[in-house]
């Protein structure tokens, strides 16, 4: 069945100017609805001498301090007696969430029905951008709980008309595969590769499976890994990001930046270390606003929230695919960055580097990263895992990596010619990483300075 363009045409294909409007009075009402029903905002609002009704545009988001992670760890249990950012009596609260808690002690979200309708629609967007619609089967390999993700798709795919597969695991047998004929799967590139190696044990070609979309979800990803991700399953893959603040943004086909729903969430950039928002083009950090409709509730909303991820806006214009939200580049994680003789480098620069297509010839995918050394001399030590260890050409993946890489950071080029920085490469049979035996999701660059 030919799935629709859009979840709503007028909304997502609105005219810029239309759109700016309907941003600015819902801009409003959230910040008079934070005022009034917030512990956390009213008493931030007194105390930053901020009148609320004095911010009417998205421009005026701009004067506000930026809100920290920490700040709201630091407003609810154990720091503090009470939930100060819960913006709901309890009696309206529908479920409670927590995030992942990697950076520190999890912090606490409150979801009312609204919030999570609100959600929903989302993600129905993303989904149907995707080529999703009535009639698919989507197997989704994120886990259920206390983070929202898994929840919330699926609630977008009862409104969308989607059967939903809820594994929660790619681990799940391949029976899966033969008996329900999926024709979407949610998951991650890793995901992905382990899931067609075992079809392919089973006798089972991916591109012959009946997949039709992969849809990453929560992570970033070099370019490279999808090519050779849509070369395997003989498919399209797209890019999700989502989070229990609530910001569900999602790729069209197009693929060029991933369309942010600007009438339910307001995104800026901001650069901690200027201590300034940046312009259109420039990296900076992802600050959102929740964005509520006039008479609408939430359960805990945000104003200049900061997710300590970086991307960038790729576009405002009109996008080939006739969506008029803005665009933004694929966010990539403070906490996976690590600097090397002064050079950062993110987890996906590595990915990157692995992905190259000559060396996928010869490796599974799989890799992990560590740093080692002092101040005299830093040692990156990157680990690959290879389809068959005995046959594989290590120089040649040595000298695509490094190419790769060094064109990528010519300042940790020179830090190695300047023996700051040595690169390290050690070459496994499958199974052999250390991150063979981590549960969970591991960490693919480690600092172990």
């Amino acid at each position: 069945m030919m799935a629709p363009r859009y979840w709503d045409e007028t909304i997502e294909t609105m005219e810029r100017g239309d759109l700016d409007a309907l941003v600015d009075e819902r801009i409003r009402y959230t910040v008079r609805y934070a005022a009034e029903h917030s512990p956390f905002y009213r008493k931030w609002f007194a105390e930053e001498q901020i009148d609320p009704t004095a911010v009417t545009c998205h421009e005026d988001l701009l004067d506000l301090p930026v809100i920290s992670g920490q700040v709201i760890r630091e407003h609810q249990p154990p720091a503090a007696p009470d939930f100060a950012f819960r913006s709901i009596g309890w009696e309206k609260v529908f479920t409670v969430h927590e995030t992942s808690g990697t950076s520190g002690v999890p912090k606490t979200f409150f979801l009312t029905w609204e919030d999570w309708e609100r959600y929903a629609e989302k993600y129905a967007r993303a989904f149907t951008a995707q080529g999703i619609g009535k009639g698919d089967r989507l197997v989704l390999c994120t886990s259920y709980g206390m983070n929202i993700g898994a929840n919330t798709m699926t609630l977008a795919a009862r409104d969308m008309g989607v059967a939903v597969i809820p594994e929660g695991k790619c681990t799940f047998p391949v029976r899966v595969i033969r008996n329900y004929r999926p024709t979407a799967i949610v998951g991650s590139v890793f995901k992905f590769l382990r899931l067609a190696r075992r079809l392919r044990a089973e006798g089972i070609e991916p591109q012959n499976a009946g997949v039709r979309s992969l849809v990453i979800g929560g992570e970033g990803f070099a370019e490279e890994s999808r090519a050779h991700l849509e070369k395997v399953w003989g498919c399209k893959v797209y890019n999700t990001y989502g989070s229990t603040e609530g910001t569900m943004c999602g790729e069209c086909p197009v693929k060029n930046g991933l369309h942010c729903p600007e009438d339910l969430v307001h995104v800026d950039l901001y650069d901690p270390a200027l201590e300034r928002f940046v312009r259109d083009r420039e990296d900076g950090r992802l600050v959102l606003t929740t964005l509520l409709p006039p008479g609408g509730k939430a359960g805990t909303l945000l104003l200049n929230y900061d997710t300590e991820d970086w991307s960038r806006v790729v576009s405002r214009s009109t996008c080939a695919c006739g969506r008029t939200h803005l665009r933004i580049e694929p966010p990539w994680r403070e906490a996976e960055t690590v600097t090397v003789a002064g050079c950062a480098v993110n987890r996906v620069d590595i990915e990157r580097a692995v992905f190259q297509p000559e060396n996928m010839a010869y490796l599974t995918g799989e890799y992990e990263a560590f740093l080692y050394g002092d101040e005299d001399e830093t040692v990156l030590r990157v680990s690959m895992e290879c389809e068959d260890l005995a046959s594989a050409d290590q120089n040649a993946v040595k000298h695509q990596f490094l190419e790769r890489l060094f064109t990528d950071k010519p300042t940790l080029a020179e830090a190695c010619e300047e023996k700051k920085c040595r690169v390290l490469f050690h070459f496994t049979a499958p199974g052999g990483l250390e991150l063979a035996a981590v549960k969970g999701r591991p960490k693919r660059i480690v600092d172990r300075r």
